[in-house]
């Protein structure tokens, strides 16, 4: 119970945090200090009701739904907490990001959190590696999103809550740095993945669902990184492919071990 009642206070602070971020762009006062206190606060509640099931079960949270859901609600947290304390200039993207993560804290909430036992094939090293990569690749596609966000919607005409922000081909530069950390961070989760997959099981690559679709998000990240330099589309586009590359990476990372129940079925 001292690990849901962790999880559910951190998860209130996420909420708070968002509204708050949303209602700023609003109000002439600024709640950036609360904002941080929140996500802050919320991080280290998560992290501890996170150590606390780690350390009762004796793996990591990668198993079930519930655990998948709980880590990468944890590492994109943090991944907003960083962007928010490093770039000041652009705390608006909190506004985006912040309720972008409401979905996977709907979606945990309708989710099991049994216990579960860890298979032999996972209990090596490698695995935490390639887990690590993928969570900083996918908070950094999340960063640029939130940048993108804030692109589309001064398209839409809400100029005047973005009038103090670098203008929009700035900001995608900026976004389109992040796509490329991400980028990067995707093709080290692929490498740390294939070894793995050889200690395991004596292969580096099986085609299964998750890998499949995994190297289509690779792809995808690799296409919009060559369109942009290629064709130089106007922020606006790239703002749209970015969120179009998140929303399909989004679907992938949780979506395939949603429909096959579990992470790479079948090789375990």
């Amino acid at each position: 119970m001292d690990e849901q009642n962790l999880l559910w206070l951190a998860m209130f602070g996420y909420m708070l945090a968002g509204m708050a971020a949303v209602a700023n762009l609003f109000i002439h006062r600024s709640w950036d200090r609360i904002i941080m206190t929140l996500l802050s606060g919320g991080v280290l509640l998560h992290a501890l009701s996170l150590g606390l099931r780690w350390q009762r079960l004796g793996h990591g949270p990668f198993i079930s739904m519930f655990e998948i859901l709980s880590s990468n609600l944890w590492s994109l947290t943090v991944a907003v907490t960083l962007f928010y304390w490093f770039y000041p200039t652009l705390r608006a993207t909190a506004a985006v990001t912040l309720p972008t993560l409401f979905i996977l804290m709907a979606w945990l909430m309708e989710t099991s959190p049994a216990d579960t036992a860890i298979p032999p094939t996972y209990d090596t090293p490698w695995l935490y590696v390639h887990i690590g990569f993928g969570k900083v690749a996918l908070g950094a596609v999340l960063v640029a999103v939130g940048i993108s966000g804030i692109i589309l919607l001064r398209t839409l005409g809400q100029v005047r809550l973005f009038a103090r922000l670098p203008d929009s081909p700035r900001l995608d530069t900026l976004s389109y740095r992040f796509m490329a950390l991400g980028f990067i961070f995707h093709s080290l989760m692929l490498v740390a993945g294939a070894i793995w997959s050889l200690d395991a099981w004596g292969r580096y690559w099986s085609w299964d669902p998750l890998e499949t679709w995994t190297l289509h998000t690779w792809l995808l990240l690799a296409l919009y990184l060559h369109l942009r330099p290629l064709f130089h589309p106007p922020p606006m586009v790239g703002a749209f492919l970015v969120w179009a590359t998140f929303i399909f990476a989004f679907l992938v990372f949780f979506g395939i071990p949603f429909v096959s129940q579990a992470p790479h079925q079948g090789v375990v």
